[in-house]
Parts: structure tokens; C-alpha cells; sequence
């Protein structure tokens, strides 16, 4: 597995500082953040300009960049994405599900949209991943694994993210095992009782919660699952550097030993 972190996390501030704190902390690649509103990191509209910078800033502090996370299904939005991931070398882009729970229309148009997105993904020779959200019309087991079921393309996996499942009121070790041979990333973080908010970014770091993230990562070592494993905290734009910085490291501190603990490093 591959520890890294999204650079959401820094979202307030540059793609240079996310990239000196997530080496500094011990992981190993970085998520970057194409989230309208939370950070400025890599715009897509501006990606022909932004993907030298990018590149050199990864071969500077020699984290690999192991995903792009962009949540909309916008096509032309998504075309963009899958170029920059060509030109920079990303291999995943996770988008968000969209839609509401409980619609069937609502999944049924996820469905189709993933379905189409995905053969794109295979056109760049990427890989497209969703996740199950709260709120979104994919948003448990059972509706991810309709949406595996409905969409073959070896493009297509899911990003799963034990906070997301924990708050659909299901325990994600047990639901991990259901959905872990489609996997192709994990969005990792922690949160503090079920409601529909992951909480503070500080609530957010690994072992500050409810969820047995241990359990967890034992899972995945034991299906051998091998790819991107990247801390995801959301809110701390404005958090100022130190803040940020010590969200990560602790995160990735209590990741390494879970590794340790179950064999895997």
C-alpha cells in the first residue's frame, strides 16, 4: 500500500507547501486536490499551464502524485481531468457520485454517467474511481455494488472511504470485504459518531474516532490490495500551515502502525 495524502488538506495555501509537509510527514505520494472552492492546487482550466510546475514540485520532493480527486461528472470537466492525469502522470481521477440517496433515477443517471466516464478513462488509459457518499446516490454497499455490477469496464473501480460508510450506519471492515476485488484507491480518514458531518479536520485524523481503522487496513493487506491509500480531510482551509501539518503527521503516524501491526511494513 502507498500511503499519501490529499492536498485538500492544505487547501489554503500552495501545491509547494502540501508538497513539503505530506514528505516531510513520511508519506509516500500525493493526492492532488482539483476540488472547485476547497483549494487552488490544479485548476482545470488552467492544467497546460500548471502541469510542468506540478511535475517538478513531485520530482522535487519525490512523491509521486497518485490520484486527482475532481468530483464533478461534468464531461467536458472530466476530459480535462483525464488530460491533465495523461500529461502529469496521474493513473486515478476520483469523482463523486452524485444524485441523492433513495432515488432510483438519481442512480440509475449516476450509473449511466460513471458507465460513459469510464470508457473515456480507457480512451486516456486511466482509471476512473467513485466513491460512496453520504447523501449521494451511491451511498452504501449495496448501491456500490449495483453501480460494480452495471459498469464492466476495467477502467472503472471504487474509491472506498470507511467514513462514508461508517456514517450509512454499516461497519466498513466487514463491508470492505464485499467490494475489495474492484478496488482501485481509498480515501482514509476517521470521524467521531455517525452523523451526516466527518466532523473537525482534527476529528478527522487517523485514531481520533470510532472507526476500526485497524480492522481496516488488516483487510486490505490481507486481499492484497496494493494501491494509492490517501488521507482525505476536508474543512481546514482555513487552518493555518502548523495545523495542517500536524493533521497529516499524526494521521500518518497512526496509518504506519496499523501497517506495522498487521504485517505490511
Amino acid at each position: 500500500m502507498k500511503l499519501g495524502l490529499n492536498s485538500v488538506l492544505f487547501g489554503g495555501h500552495d501545491l509547494e507547501t502540501a508538497f513539503r509537509w505530506t514528505a516531510a510527514s513520511g508519506y509516500d505520494g500525493l493526492e492532488i486536490s482539483a476540488i472547485d472552492g476547497m483549494s487552488e492546487h490544479l485548476v482545470l482550466d488552467r492544467w497546460k499551464e500548471l502541469a510542468g510546475p506540478i511535475k517538478a514540485l513531485s520530482a522535487k520532493y519525490k512523491l509521486p502524485v497518485t490520484a486527482m480527486e475532481q468530483p464533478s461528472q461534468d464531461p467536458q470537466k472530466m476530459e480535462k481531468a483525464y488530460q491533465a492525469a495523461v500529461e502529469i502522470g496521474i493513473p486515478v481521477i476520483n469523482c463523486g457520485p452524485g444524485g441523492k440517496t433513495g432515488d432510483e433515477a438519481s442512480l440509475r443517471q449516476a450509473i449511466d454517467n460513471l458507465g460513459k466516464l469510464a470508457d473515456r478513462a480507457g480512451h486516456y488509459g486511466v482509471t476512473l474511481c467513485v466513491k460512496a457518499h453520504v447523501g449521494a446516490s451511491i451511498w452504501n454497499t449495496e448501491t456500490s455494488l449495483r453501480a460494480l455490477r452495471e459498469i464492466a469496464s476495467p477502467h472503472f473501480g471504487l474509491d472506498m472511504d470507511p467514513s462514508h460508510i461508517y456514517r450509512a450506519g454499516e461497519n466498513p471492515v466487514e463491508a470492505l470485504r464485499a467490494v475489495v476485488s474492484r478496488m482501485r484507491h481509498v480515501h482514509i480518514r476517521d470521524c467521531k459518531g455517525r452523523q451526516q458531518s466527518p466532523g473537525t479536520p482534527e476529528m478527522q485524523a487517523n485514531g481520533r474516532g470510532d472507526i476500526d481503522l485497524l480492522g481496516y487496513i488488516r483487510t486490505l493487506h490481507e486481499h492484497g490490495y496494493t494501491g494509492p491509500v490517501n488521507l482525505e480531510v476536508i474543512g481546514a482551509k482555513g487552518y493555518d500551515v502548523t495545523r495542517c501539518a500536524v493533521i497529516a503527521a499524526e494521521a500518518r503516524g497512526h496509518m504506519q502502525a496499523c501497517l506495522q501491526a498487521c504485517g505490511a511494513r
